[in-house]
């Protein structure tokens, strides 16, 4: 942050820039703020009035600002959200207006793993799928794809006995009818499993599992069941159409996201790893000659982003900035996914790099 005096905010570039106004009174809260114009904003919150004003004036309150100029909207929302969290601990998220997404949680600490639709990222022993744009979208997928298995749809605390009621999946053979002991718990835990390794795989473990059956029916001749298998396989491919772009087992949300920065021949890269952002990494464009290659730079870049380990809640926060920005209209940049960084394709971010500067035309030019 750039530290500027009361008397001296007419210097300051009218740039798009996270700024903090601190008040004269020692433990007065500060006030926080993003603007597109900084210049203009300052001289707005700042400027002597001799006349009275309902507009926010904090110029008798005020003792000093420190600045920030950001570069793209993605970097202005994360300085904002991590000097919110700083300052407000108890405000933060209403300062940011920080929505969380949904996910589909897979409960494995059940002895009978259920899926529900949830916002909500704990520690716990679950899966987590998402983040979806919308809870619809993630109950609708939901939805369909527990047709594709029999894993229970009840959100009781099973306690089985042979007299138990049931329900009306059990009912249309839905599900495997855990609650009236018609399986073991080994039995339901492998159901459990198949399930999980459709939302780590993104489906491709079930795709894979039934075009392998199907060819074998082929080959048998058996060309009837065969074709019921390929019907399957393409209503398998019709639900996942249902998942949002950067829906995932979280445990591999990876990506690095190319935005422009406010220091002109200056891209900033910030690294998603596991969901938890980091960043900015600095990437200058113009390399002295005899530099490494543009590829190992990348490379050489995104690896000395350290893996972090933080709590669940921060976790959260985190996907959710990257939902905000990714689903948002206003999304600046490019962001290359990749579910590990062993599968990062460097190609395509050499030339989301190369597009992104070819956009960038300068300071601001995400206004």
């Amino acid at each position: 942050m750039v530290p500027v005096e009361i008397d001296q905010i007419e210097q300051v570039p009218d740039a798009p820039a996270v700024f903090i106004i601190w008040p004269r009174e020692e433990g007065a809260q500060p006030y926080l703020g993003r603007t597109g114009l900084l210049r203009r904003r300052l001289t707005r919150l700042l400027k002597k009035r001799d006349t009275p004003s309902k507009i926010l004036n904090l110029r008798d309150v005020a003792g000093r600002v420190e600045y920030a100029l950001t570069g793209s909207q993605l970097e202005s929302t994360l300085l904002f959200y991590r000097l919110a969290r700083t300052h407000f601990p108890d405000s933060y998220l209403k300062m940011v207006k920080l929505r969380m997404p949904a996910y589909v949680k897979l409960i494995l600490s059940n002895t009978f793993p259920r899926v529900a639709v949830t916002s909500r990222v704990s520690g716990g022993a679950s899966l987590y799928y998402g983040p979806f744009r919308t809870r619809a979208q993630a109950e609708l997928f939901t939805g369909q794809f527990l047709d594709l298995f029999l894993l229970r749809r009840c959100e009781e605390n099973l306690d089985p006995r042979p007299e138990h009621p049931g329900c009306i999946y059990g009912e249309m053979n839905m599900c495997l009818r855990p609650c009236q002991e018609i399986v073991t718990v080994a039995q339901y835990a492998t159901e459990a499993e198949r399930v999980s390794q459709f939302l780590k795989t993104d489906g491709l473990a079930l795709i894979d599992k039934v075009s392998s059956m199907r060819d074998r029916l082929s080959e048998d001749m058996d060309f009837e069941e065969a074709a019921k298998l390929h019907r399957k396989i393409e209503r398998i491919r019709q639900i996942l159409t249902l998942r949002d772009d950067l829906v995932c087992d979280i445990e591999r949300m990876h990506g690095v996201a190319v935005v422009p920065s406010a220091e002109v021949g200056v891209l900033h890269l910030y690294v998603i790893r596991r969901g938890w952002w980091h960043g900015p990494v600095p990437f200058e464009l113009n390399a002295a000659v005899g530099a490494a290659s543009l590829d190992r730079r990348l490379r050489d870049a995104v690896h000395s982003v350290p893996d972090k380990n933080g709590t669940a809640s921060e976790r959260q926060e985190h996907l959710a900035l990257l939902a905000k920005w990714f689903y948002s209209s206003w999304r600046d940049g490019e962001f290359l996914e990749a579910k590990s960084f062993e599968e990062l394709s460097y190609r395509k971010l050499v030339n989301a790099v190369a597009r992104v500067a070819k956009a960038t035309v300068g300071p601001g030019a995400h206004t």
